[in-house]
């Protein structure tokens, strides 16, 4: 996973945030609350103190009304209060210290609570990054950072144990989506106020030929039909559990009370030299 210490400007993150469209701008989140939602009836544990990490706190506050919310602030105001579950939903990839903001999280929760994030992961916007910067690289014969570089599922279970939850388990579910044109997508990333917040961005106006030539080649590529034009989208979803003794262990090595040719049924036969 890419590090984002100081990659993030949040001045900007919070004023694209301030562009949010309910409707236009809610799809993801409207994803990642069904499934929250479905995820949660999978498990066999009820939850009564639930506290939810988001920068949308009104969409998730009408999806869960008994929940305290919070907005994904550098240092969480989770209080004095302790929880026995807690969401983290579509922040992390804008997070400068991601880690972090789990510690904080597991901080407050009690023994085996759980913490269930999601994020967007490496796979969203390929379609976007590959033609600007391809157009970029064609027309001014530079590159600057214009899709931010989003989480690769490999690393985030390792997140998840550094920063303390037992049993981490990541996963990914991929969007496939359609626009008219690639400029209707960026419109609607407007919308969802999920825009360039990235420190290092280019700050002046982009070149015109620049934006032809992108559109010129993400039609040629990722064209779904005369009309439409592919999006792709990736929400990672973290699981983890707070420690505690009632939790599954793994059997130290040597105590194992039954061999495994005899749970086999074979016969256990010696290597040779």
């Amino acid at each position: 996973m890419t590090d984002h210490n100081n990659l993030i400007d949040r001045a900007a993150l919070l004023r694209n945030r301030t562009r949010f469209e309910v409707g236009r701008g809610s799809f993801l989140h409207d994803e990642a609350i069904s499934e929250v939602q479905h995820r949660l009836t999978l498990i066999n544990k009820s939850f009564t103190d639930i506290a939810i990490v988001t920068p949308q706190p009104a969409l998730w506050h009408k999806a869960f009304p008994e929940a305290v919310i919070l907005c994904d602030e550098d240092l969480l105001e989770f209080g004095d209060r302790n929880f026995d579950l807690i969401l983290h939903v579509m922040a992390l990839h804008w997070s400068n210290d991601p880690v972090g903001q789990m510690i904080q999280s597991l901080r407050v929760l009690r023994p085996d609570g759980l913490f269930l994030g999601c994020l967007l992961g490496g796979e969203t916007l390929r379609e976007l990054r590959s033609a600007f910067a391809t157009a970029e690289s064609t027309v001014t014969g530079g590159l600057s950072p214009r899709v931010l570089p989003m989480a690769d599922i490999r690393d985030l279970g390792a997140l998840l144990q550094r920063a303390g939850f037992a049993l981490p388990v990541s996963d990914s579910v991929k969007l496939a989506t359609s626009y008219k044109t690639p400029l209707h997508l960026m419109k609607d990333l407007r919308a969802m106020g999920e825009s360039n917040a990235q420190r290092a961005r280019q700050k002046s106006f982009t070149r015109r030929a620049v934006f032809e030539e992108m559109i010129k080649l993400y039609g040629a590529h990722y064209s779904i039909d005369e009309h439409r034009v592919a999006a792709t989208f990736e929400i990672m979803w973290l699981t983890g559990w707070a420690p505690s003794e009632s939790q599954p262990k793994p059997l130290r090595p040597g105590s194992a009370k039954m061999r495994l040719s005899e749970a086999l049924q074979v016969e256990e036969k010696s290597l040779k030299d």
